[in-house]
Order: structure tokens, then C-alpha cells, then sequence
């Protein structure tokens, strides 16, 4: 079993508190983005990222001095955003830090797939980003069947996490015998499950937190979620999706 859940966009350098373990398995890639990025002039950088001045100054002067191999941190302590915050991976025991090198991968338009203690350095590029290059059309394409390959290689069951921008670069290269579930956290409106974009991403975090925890190896394993006053709904689920509903907490 693998799950996968989206980057951030924020992220900072934290190699000060663990060390990376090894490299990303799709260097190459990422070293090809990288000088893509490069060869764009700040309006182009801009357009791409689809940001601020601001952010823009701060992104473009990292792709300037980017080295893929200098100054790394673990991935999974480099994100900060909502779901990683409710994660809390800097307060994980060994033994969770363990759980989630093997099972969770993060997706990511730059360096394509991440184990949590792969070395990263911070960078910005959304997977629908809009880059074209001499090897880039968009990062879709240019990832192919990549993320899935590799994440079939590894199991049979993915958990999926992720928001759609991330995911459908994974479930539409899949065969029919892997399984794909996605989960869904929301509440119940006019017996319509609705979806909040900020409640889903904290759910996300606290489902992989709980995962780690327990120790979560199964499916049945996975229904048992109970945080953030999320209780999983039976009559709502199928095969291709868990549905936890939530009360109010």
C-alpha cells in the first residue's frame, strides 16, 4: 500500500533537524526543469508561477543559485503548508518516521515523486503550471506514466490524498489492476456530501498522521479514522472512494 498527497506550495529549509537520506528517484527530470526555469527571462518565471512580485523575486533568485545536490532537506520536514502542519511530521517518533518513508509519497510538478527523507532543496512549480520549453509541453506530458509506473512498482493499492491537480497525473495512467481510493472528508448539506478546501487539507494531514500511528497496513484499517469529529460512512463509500463525514466538534 502507498499513499500520496500533494506538495505545498510554501516551503523553508529545515536541514538542521534531520538529515535527508537519499536523493529523488527522478533526478534527471528535475535537473531538466531546472534549466528549463533557468533559461526564462522574470516575466516568463512570473507567468508560469502565477504570483506576486514578491514571490516571484523570492522563487526566481532560488532557481539562480539552485543546486540539486547542496544544501538538502528531507521532504517531508520542507513543505508547510495546511496539511502539513495538521501532519506534524517534526514531532513523529522514530517508528512513524519509519511507517511513512515506506508507505507515503509525495507528488510534485519538479521533482515528480518523493519519499519523505529524499533531499530536496525549495522550489515553486505547480503540476498544472503552464511551462514550455525544448523538452517541456506541460508537466502532464512531460511525466507521462512516470509517477504511476514507479508507484505500481511498489504496491497495489494506492491511497490517494492528493487533489485532483496531482492525482489525475497517477489514476489515469493506472491499470485495471491496481487499486486507486481515494478518500473524502466532508459534511452532509441536503444529502449532498460538500467538500471544504481547507477542512479537506487539515483531514489529509490527520489521515496520515493516524496511518503512521497506528500502524495502518489495510483498508478496514483506514475506516477506523475518527479525528477532527470525521467518522467514516459505509453507505456512502464503494470501491473506488471512503467517505467520512464530519459532526460537528
Amino acid at each position: 500500500m502507498r499513499i500520496i498527497i500533494s506538495p505545498a506550495k510554501a516551503m523553508h529549509t529545515a536541514n538542521d533537524v534531520l538529515s535527508h537520506q537519499q536523493l529523488p528517484v527522478f533526478m534527471e527530470e528535475a535537473q531538466v526543469l531546472l534549466e528549463e526555469l533557468k533559461d526564462k527571462t522574470y516575466e516568463e518565471l512570473k507567468a508560469i508561477w502565477s504570483c506576486s512580485d514578491k514571490i516571484t523575486t523570492l522563487n526566481a533568485e532560488r532557481v539562480r543559485k539552485m543546486n540539486l545536490r547542496r544544501n538538502l532537506t528531507p521532504a517531508i520536514l520542507t513543505y508547510d503548508g495546511i496539511q502539513y502542519k495538521y501532519m506534524a511530521p517534526i514531532v513523529f517518533e522514530n517508528k512513524d518516521f519509519e511507517y511513512i518513508e515506506e508507505h507515503l509519497r509525495i507528488l510534485s510538478g519538479f521533482y515528480g515523486i518523493l519519499r519523505p527523507f529524499d533531499g530536496v532543496t525549495p522550489y515553486r512549480l505547480e503540476m498544472q503550471a503552464k511551462i514550455k520549453g525544448d523538452q517541456v509541453d506541460s508537466l502532464y506530458d512531460f511525466w507521462g506514466s512516470k509517477l504511476a509506473d514507479r508507484l505500481c512498482a511498489e504496491a497495489d493499492c494506492i491511497i490517494n490524498l492528493a487533489s485532483e491537480e496531482y492525482s489525475k497525473a497517477v489514476y489515469r495512467h493506472l491499470t485495471d489492476d491496481v487499486r486507486f481510493i481515494t478518500c473524502v472528508f466532508g459534511e452532509m448539506k441536503e444529502d449532498k456530501v460538500i467538500e471544504k478546501g481547507t477542512l479537506v487539507k487539515m483531514a489529509r494531514g490527520e489521515m496520515v498522521r493516524f496511518m503512521a500511528e497506528k500502524r495502518i497496513e489495510d483498508i478496514d484499517g483506514l475506516k477506523s479514522f475518527d479525528r477532527l469529529g470525521y467518522a467514516f460512512q459505509e453507505h456512502l463509500s464503494d470501491e473506488k472512494k471512503l467517505v467520512f463525514i464530519q459532526s460537528n466538534w
